[in-house]
């Protein structure tokens, strides 16, 4: 891949050294950063580095190019292809081995020494590889690039038996564009239910039985103990699992969980916890180097402490937030929504917020399990600070809003644990009586919240 040629920069005043601003990773995050720096720095020189040989893409469209939405044009971050050069953003390939913060270089893959002024990490994750017997197999395939999805679409043809290892938000994704492709599928999760980390047990449960009503067979409290090659004649693969049953299988797809892309800092100076430690500006513990996605730890909304929040959303937010920051424009970073929605084989499913419960809190519900509905409003003194719902898409956005302003209920909090099929009525009435000034001053409309169908919501 070549790299793209931009228009020389406009000259800078006479005196004025441009800047030089590099964004390392060109998922949403560093794209969003990229074109914030030029909106607000129209001068300044902008690297942009993608670690594939691909044009800038977003990972939850892979899920639309595996079930034939989409061709592979479909799943850039930008469809003009000429969109860099006219906003004057060099962008190359290349993966960094490592980072001098003293001298403010950069050392990549290529050979190539790259000097900074400001620069952004935006690396983001890489799928777990997990420790399984036969995991090297031909057919045996994650599901987290390009060329991931090219291999997945080599097998997975319609009627084609497939075991996929992981029923947490990223594997349910995988599970709705394969069963949309046609394919026999076996769910694997250890957990004991689909999605734990995003839903309850009656939630979860009801997303389980829902898949196996549509032919899906689910198998929770389940490992995988190895992968070999299947009998001649038969499916590509067999899949032994942990119950001591075995699946043949032309696909084998991995999807358990990913870590944050922070290996290379080491040396750096920049702090690394689980993700990159960044503070309120998303600047990180190493001078004028800032950090977004799903490779930092920024702040969730909730808990008002950090987290890995590795959904879409969150890492364009981030982008938007460090970019302005690297400008010198300081803007400081409330904290993000944890929220997921899924459209799972025409279920809608979502979680937002403290979903498990606050500490100290009042739970309302509404459980319909022959209708495949449920609602879970979780309240702390009259806010609404988490919910769950399972078939009940008309709330989605309005449990988002109500729980992203932290509206105070009033007396619509004990109407609401009493009937929370009263959302819509509660929503009206608390946001026209919002205050005029203040964080959750604006005149508040439904957001809108992207469903993914086979991913549009997480990064």
């Amino acid at each position: 891949m070549t790299a793209c040629r931009p228009a020389e920069p406009e000259p800078a005043s006479k005196g004025i050294a441009l800047m030089k601003y590099v964004v390392l990773g060109a998922g949403p995050a560093g794209v969003t950063a990229a074109e914030t720096l030029r909106s607000v720095d129209p001068n300044a020189s902008i690297t942009l580095i993608g670690g594939e040989p691909e044009p800038p893409y977003s990972r939850m469209a892979l899920p639309y190019l595996i079930y034939g939405k989409i061709g592979e044009d479909g799943t850039q971050l930008r469809q003009d292809p000429g969109h860099y050069d006219q906003q004057r953003i060099r962008y190359i390939m290349g993966r960094c081995g490592g980072i001098d913060s003293r001298s403010k270089q950069l050392f990549l893959s290529t050979g190539e020494t790259l000097p900074y002024d400001k620069l952004l990490i935006a690396t983001g994750a890489s799928p777990i590889r997990p420790p399984i017997p036969g995991s090297n197999l031909e057919g045996v395939e994650n599901c987290w690039t390009l060329e991931d999805a090219r291999n997945i679409l080599k097998y997975a043809d319609k009627g084609s038996p497939v075991v996929l290892v992981g029923a947490g938000f990223i594997g349910s994704i995988i599970l709705e564009a394969l069963y949309l492709r046609g394919c026999k599928i076996t769910v694997v999760e250890v957990a004991p239910r689909m999605v734990a980390r995003m839903m309850d047990e009656t939630a979860g449960g009801m997303l389980g039985r829902w898949c196996e009503a549509k032919g899906v067979q689910v198998l929770t409290n389940t490992r995988v103990t190895g992968i070999a090659k299947g009998a001649e004649g038969g499916a590509r693969l067999s899949v032994r699992f942990s119950n001591g049953l075995s699946e043949p299988a032309d696909l084998a797809v991995l999807a358990v969980g990913v870590r944050s892309n922070t290996g290379f800092l080491v040396g750096s100076g920049v702090a690394v916890n689980t993700g990159i430690v960044v503070d309120e500006y998303l600047q990180t513990t190493a001078k004028d180097i800032y950090a977004a996605g799903d490779c930092c730890e920024g702040i969730d909304l909730s808990t008002g402490k950090p987290d890995m929040l590795a959904i879409q959303p969150v890492a364009v937010e981030h982008g938007r937030i460090a970019a302005l920051n690297m400008a010198g424009r300081k803007h400081r970073h409330r904290g993000s929504l944890n929220m997921n929605v899924l459209d799972t084989m025409g279920l809608i499913s979502s979680s937002f917020g403290l979903w498990q419960g606050a500490q100290v809190g009042e739970t309302g519900k509404l459980i319909d399990e022959h209708a495949f509905k449920y609602m879970k409003l979780e309240f702390e003194g009259d806010k609404l600070v988490g919910a769950q719902c399972v078939g009940m898409t008309d709330h989605v956005g309005m449990l988002r809003g109500l729980i992203q302003t932290g509206f105070h209920m009033g007396e619509w909090k004990d109407k609401l644990l009493a009937a929370p099929e009263r959302l819509r009525e509660a929503y009206v009435s608390v946001s026209q009586r919002a205050p005029t000034t203040g964080p959750t001053a604006p005149h508040v409309k439904t957001p809108v919240v992207e469903v993914s169908h086979a991913g549009a919501s997480g990064h």
